[in-house]
């Protein structure tokens, strides 16, 4: 199993690597244009753990996908990740003041100009899944594209931040708020997996196992941010806590209580890590990740 400080070298490594991405391809210009620019940069260069991009790589390198290309698609999955906290931070959504440390993009630049860069980022992420440089299989581009639409949109992420909206309106049981971060946090790291297994042109048995370890992980990791929420200290976990109690919503926290919540998170982390073993020892980073989502104090 791999170590926890091994981890976070290789977390630290794939930040940088995703984050010089980023920086390449989102490129400043001279004219009056180059304020929504300034926006998408400031929203994705900023820092964050870098998770998804992660499992890009870390599920790409279990079929030996070249690395250039697998950061492609890490960066693409990043752009839209950071598209959703844009919008998800502006006032008619949940009007958030601070992320990942830092001033939220509506209030550094103004509404207007932080719905436009969280529209081109998720824009660019599909032109980079389209590029022959991502991926030289065209098939493989137009699963990409498909499988990275249908993760962000109505009947993924999208989906789930507007039941997340109505929630306040109903009383949701546990089984509703499953199915609510399935779709909202689950649907774009099960995408980040799968990119990796369908660049290298996985078996479906392959997909299979990287899929449920995707649904498993996704789920620790909600059932996580909601323990942050009411046990996390503002400073370190980078954004207001006490937010979900504040405005009454469901949680997992506020269903099962704080312990039930935490030993839910264990079990998914080890039924993670158990969908791993076809693959041996290669997939001990994504096992040693696993860990690092329910133990993870930000």
């Amino acid at each position: 199993m791999m170590q926890h400080e091994d981890l976070l070298a290789e977390l630290a490594h794939s930040a940088e690597a995703v984050t010089g991405s980023l920086e390449a391809m989102l490129v400043e210009t001279d004219g009056h244009e180059n304020r929504v620019m300034e926006a998408m940069r400031y929203a994705s260069l900023g820092g964050g753990k870098r998770v998804r991009p992660f499992l890009v790589c870390a599920a790409a390198a279990l079929f030996d996908v070249d690395r250039s290309c697998a950061l492609r698609a890490a960066a693409a999955v990043e752009m839209i990740h950071c598209y959703s906290l844009v919008h998800d931070d502006l006032p008619a959504m949940d009007d958030d003041e601070l992320r990942r440390g830092q001033t939220t993009c509506h209030i550094v630049f103004d509404e207007a100009t932080a719905i436009l860069a969280g529209d081109a980022l998720l824009t660019k992420a599909f032109e980079v899944l389209a590029d022959p440089k991502t991926h030289a299989d065209p098939s493989v581009r137009s699963e990409l594209v498909a499988a990275f639409a249908r993760a962000s949109g109505h009947e993924g992420m999208v989906g789930g931040q507007m039941i997340d909206l109505c929630a306040n309106e109903y009383e949701l049981d546990l089984a509703q708020i499953t199915r609510l971060q399935r779709m909202k946090t689950g649907a774009l790291i099960s995408v980040s997996c799968d990119s990796g297994a369908l660049m290298g042109k996985a078996t479906k048995k392959s997909r299979h196992h990287l899929l449920r370890y995707a649904q498993d992980i996704g789920l620790a990791f909600q059932i996580t941010d909601d323990l942050l929420d009411v046990t996390g200290d503002e400073a370190e976990v980078g954004k207001k806590t006490q937010k979900d109690a504040d405005a009454g919503k469901a949680t997992f926290v506020t269903l099962l209580g704080v312990d039930k919540a935490r030993e839910r998170a264990h079990v998914h982390c080890q039924r993670a890590q158990e969908h791993l073993a076809i693959f041996g020892e290669k997939a001990d980073s994504l096992r040693a990740l696993a860990t690092f989502i329910v133990e993870r104090r930000s």
